[in-house]
């Protein structure tokens, strides 16, 4: 049994204009065979459901966004490792649980990094709640229910280049904290795609925050 405590509650979650911010990862490891070296990312399944995801939650006001990436991928999915750059990008969507929704509750918005694995723990904080998997890339681009997950990995595999190629991308994230807004406890999986990062882009919410990237 795993000695470390997931996090629960929403007391210490940042908001952004009602939407409430989300940090997540990819990870990966790269796996070597006699003829060549290929890439798997490690997915997560949803509690009480068939999606296979990224591990992802929400970012609080005692971390920094990466602390928080770091954090959920060793809660979800019982991994450590190395954030490779800057966030590849930002998107926004909604929590299942208000998909037919017009409004602006359930609205989240979601950071997502690279994590390269350093450490697979046999025991974490949701093991009783979720499967991991390792996969290829072409499996993992299967199993993606969202668009805004396929969109996450295409820019993964960008940045990654096949371990030859530098990326280098930037995008503006402005925090305004609003702590009067009560959101109920769903795991953010729906989304829109009219945000995220695709190449140089000045993002809609901002600091600057420049990212090079180099596998």
């Amino acid at each position: 049994m795993s000695s470390i405590v997931a996090r629960t509650g929403r007391q210490l979650q940042r908001y952004d204009n009602k939407l409430r911010l989300v940090s997540g990862c990819i990870p990966y490891r790269l796996v070597k065979t006699e003829d060549l070296e290929k890439i798997e990312v490690l997915m997560v399944s949803s509690p009480n459901r068939d999606d296979m995801v990224f591990p992802k939650g929400g970012w609080e006001s005692d971390e920094t966004v990466e602390e928080a990436a770091r954090r959920e991928a060793l809660e979800e999915a019982g991994v450590r490792g190395i954030l490779k750059g800057n966030a590849l990008g930002v998107w926004e969507f909604r929590s299942k649980s208000k998909q037919e929704a017009c409004s602006e509750e359930g609205g989240c918005k979601g950071y997502m990094f690279v994590l390269e694995v350093t450490e697979e723990l046999e025991a974490w904080p949701e093991q009783n709640n979720r499967n991991r998997k390792w996969m290829v890339m072409e499996e993992a681009f299967a199993l993606c229910r969202y668009e805004w997950m396929r969109d996450a990995l295409k820019e993964f595999e960008k940045v990654t280049g096949k371990g030859k190629k530098e990326s280098k991308h930037e995008m503006v994230v402005e925090i305004k904290e609003d702590k009067a807004v009560k959101q109920e406890g769903e795991d953010c999986q729906l989304m829109s795609t009219n945000c995220h990062v695709n190449g140089p882009l000045m993002a809609t919410y901002g600091v600057m925050l420049p990212a090079s990237i180099l596998f």
